[in-house]
């Protein structure tokens, strides 16, 4: 099971990202795996899609006071972000970090790791991704679940693929209207009585 959270930025930062906040987390009291949850951003731009989480997470962690990402993911990395009234520091890793994750740190209570799963993915492996995220026995890494949600969807389109080539076979070869060879048109079933034997047969 997991929580999905309904949120909508204050109107102090409703300027920077009108949009609710896309945001799957492990529901309180459950061990989650290697990730805490699940983020999906509208963008990459770290400046106007941060400070919604933030002020999210900040009511249900504590106050947000560092927040590591990968350059691999974000073009541009500012070294802070305001954020709900306080300042967040940003650091970023080539090598080290995976690049699908979120590292977020609170003096009140520790650390957090998110998914980030691309603006740019479809809903119906976002909507996979929000699930497989916060399902505690899962043992994937972030980029693990990414991979594998690409597997899902290129097995999919494969299905796809091979469902309209069988529909454009079958329509090649006459489809719903074949014939049979020897047939000359529609048969015509005629149901008449059987004559009744002869007396005495």
């Amino acid at each position: 099971m997991t929580a999905t959270i309904p949120f909508t930025p204050t109107v102090e930062d409703r300027a920077l990202s009108s949009s609710p906040l896309r945001l799957t987390l492990a529901p309180a009291g459950v061990s989650p795996a290697l990730v805490d949850g699940a983020w999906w951003p509208r963008s990459r731009n770290l400046t106007e899609q941060l400070p919604a989480l933030v002020e999210c997470l900040d009511a249900l962690w504590g106050r947000i006071t560092r927040v590591a990402v990968s350059r691999t993911f974000w073009p541009v990395i500012p070294g802070k972000v305001p954020a709900h009234g306080h300042m967040v520091r940003v650091g970023w890793s080539d090598a080290r970090q995976d690049a699908h994750k979120l590292l977020l740190l609170s003096y009140t209570f520790g650390r957090w790791d998110l998914l980030v799963i691309p603006p740019e993915t479809d809903p119906a492996t976002a909507a996979r991704l929000m699930v497989t995220a916060t399902d505690p026995s899962r043992n994937l890494t972030a980029s693990g679940l990414m991979r594998e949600a690409e597997g899902f969807r290129t097995m999919a389109e494969d299905e796809a693929d091979s469902d309209s080539m069988r529909e454009a076979v079958w329509e090649s070869e006459g489809g719903h209207d074949a014939r049979h060879p020897t047939s000359h048109g529609p048969v015509e079933t005629v149901i008449a009585p059987l004559p009744t034997p002869a007396e005495g047969m």
